[in-house]
């Protein structure tokens, strides 16, 4: 485990706003903000100045904005930095063009504190990371992704269980992961080790035949693991 702190670069136009995250990411002892921009001209100039861990992006930014801000980081920088699309907006439109952009995750305004900073720490760790209302979104419209499109069709929970046999502590930890919670945070939930947690997660993830959260979240929801 390194003390290494997750560098922030904050992207966002609105002053308020601005000023909440600046003491909100301040106050964390695990970040440090190096720069801010108010505008997507400004943020794509400072990405390539700092180049740091994270991005945290607005989308309705002035002068250009968080998606194609996004656009030129990742694809005509190609900058290693994780971006993490930090918005009111949750369109279909607007989620599908920042992950085609290249965002690492996206996460809405009006959060609390700690679920912001578990998707800052998950991205910064090159994972995905989506909150559960927008699973919710890109759920509805991936009813042809070839991934899940792949995965016989089930009608029921028991059914769902039966295909890839997971115990009902990983059913459990599985809920939890949808819900958007953090490992730390499922282990205070079940009140277990963070270890037998991570453990739960890695069995989960090779019993679905996926690599990270996010899309387990997806599948455990398509398929009807879990009922929510």
């Amino acid at each position: 485990m390194t003390d290494k702190k997750i560098s922030i670069l904050l992207v966002e136009d609105h002053e308020f706003t601005r000023i909440g995250l600046e003491m909100k990411i301040k106050n964390a002892p695990n970040l440090n903000l190096v720069a801010q921009a108010q505008d997507g001209i400004e943020g794509v100039y400072l990405a390539q100045q700092y180049n740091p861990d994270v991005i945290l992006m607005d989308i309705g930014l002035p002068k250009m904005d968080g998606i194609t801000a996004t656009r030129k980081i990742k694809e005509e920088l190609k900058l290693d930095c994780a971006v993490l699309m930090f918005t009111s907006r949750d369109s279909k439109d607007d989620i599908f063009a920042a992950f085609k952009a290249g965002a690492d995750g996206y996460i809405m305004k009006g959060c609390t504190a700690q679920t912001l900073f578990n998707a800052i720490d998950t991205v910064s760790e090159h994972a995905a990371w989506i909150d559960s209302q927008i699973a919710r979104v890109v759920l509805s419209s991936i009813q042809s992704d070839e991934e899940i499109a792949q995965k016989a069709t089930v009608n029921t929970q028991k059914e769902a269980n039966k295909k890839y046999g997971l115990t009902k502590k990983e059913l459990e930890v599985l809920a939890l992961i949808v819900d958007g919670l953090s490992n730390q945070e499922i282990s205070q939930k079940l009140v277990v080790s963070i270890s037998t947690t991570k453990a739960h997660v890695h069995n989960i993830l090779q019993k679905l035949y996926l690599r990270d959260r996010t899309k387990a979240a997806i599948v455990a929801l398509k398929e009807g693991l879990i009922e929510k």
